[in-house]
């Protein structure tokens, strides 16, 4: 038995909620055969897109005068984690339910702390929310003060800090359900940023990379494996070129040196390899694995994916 963290991809969840409440129904099945092959499992998820919207529906309503003012980022990360949280829970626990397995589904609205110094808040790269043409960016970019980028030529998004999480608060109410057999859903969309003041927690406006807050988490409940789940099988240097190569295995050496040579995108492979990189140099015997929803169980048993450890 292991206990494996897994970091779910956007491709896992929808863009509404009745969407996303389909989706999560066929992600729950690749997570459950996990489980029922004895695992302990701990999901983590992003909500960039959940998260733009919850902001730009709150803004949109206090504009409306039909709130009194604006969400915080914060908080829209709050609710996103409840909501997402919600689905996810409710299709696991559903699947677990069909197979027979008497377990727990559990999500924690979590927080993470961040370095209020981080040089992450004075360069937003962020992507969060709906896509824009240029102008309805332009004019959102004026009205609401927010940076809005061209994102991979989809068209323009707002970008947000995404400072490097350094622990989990909850960390320790996590392990406490993984003790009791529970399966946990925590750092929902990278957590909800907080920094620290004279000992006390402050919620300040960011989004953290889900693929590092996962890493992080894993660090902190000792965890065996990292999974990162994404749309692609297998990692790829030299993508989508004629010379294209998918890679089996790494070594954080050599993983550095390829990512250094910029064959990963900065705000797609890049962070799940750097995130890799960290989780098995963290500890001897440690390895995580980067790989498509439907192949995990596959790829724990080594059978396809990429691994990264010493």
């Amino acid at each position: 038995m292991a206990k494996i963290v897994i970091a779910l991809g956007g491709n896992a969840l929808g863009n509404t909620p009745q969407e996303q409440l389909d989706l999560v129904r066929e992600t729950a099945k690749p997570i459950v055969d996990l489980i029922q092959d004895g695992n302990e499992v701990v999901i983590a998820h992003g909500n960039g897109p959940q998260v733009g919207m919850i902001n730009l529906g709150m803004s949109t309503a206090a504009e409306a005068k039909a709130i009194k003012s604006d969400m915080p980022f914060p908080e829209c990360g709050a609710m996103s984690q409840g909501y997402i949280g919600y689905h996810l829970q409710n299709a696991i626990g559903n699947e677990l339910y069909s197979r027979g397995l008497d377990k727990e589904v559990a999500t924690v609205v979590t927080q993470v702390l961040v370095d209020e110094n981080d040089k992450a808040f004075h360069n937003p790269t962020k992507p969060v929310g709906a896509f824009y043409d240029k102008e309805t960016a332009e004019r959102i970019a004026k009205e609401k003060g927010y940076t809005m980028v061209e994102d991979a030529g989809r068209g323009y998004r707002q970008v947000v800090p995404s400072p490097k999480p350094i622990d989990v608060v909850e960390k320790k109410a996590v392990e406490a359900l993984i003790k009791s057999g529970a399966v946990v859903i925590t750092v929902g969309g990278g957590g909800i940023p907080v920094v620290k003041r004279e000992g006390k927690l402050y919620g300040t406006p960011a989004v953290i990379d889900k693929d590092f807050a996962s890493e992080k988490l894993a660090e902190l409940i000792d965890a065996d494996k990292l999974v990162i789940l994404t749309a692609v099988e297998k990692v790829a240097i030299n993508f989508r070129k004629e010379n294209e190569e998918w890679l089996s295995s790494l070594t954080p050496e050599r993983a550095r040196a390829l990512s250094a040579e910029g064959h990963f995108a900065p705000g797609s492979m890049l962070p799940k390899v750097t995130a890799c990189i960290e989780f098995a140099e963290s500890k001897p015997g440690r390895e995580a694995i980067i790989t498509s929803l439907d192949k995990a169980l596959q790829a724990l048993n080594g059978e396809t994916g990429t691994v990264i450890k010493k």
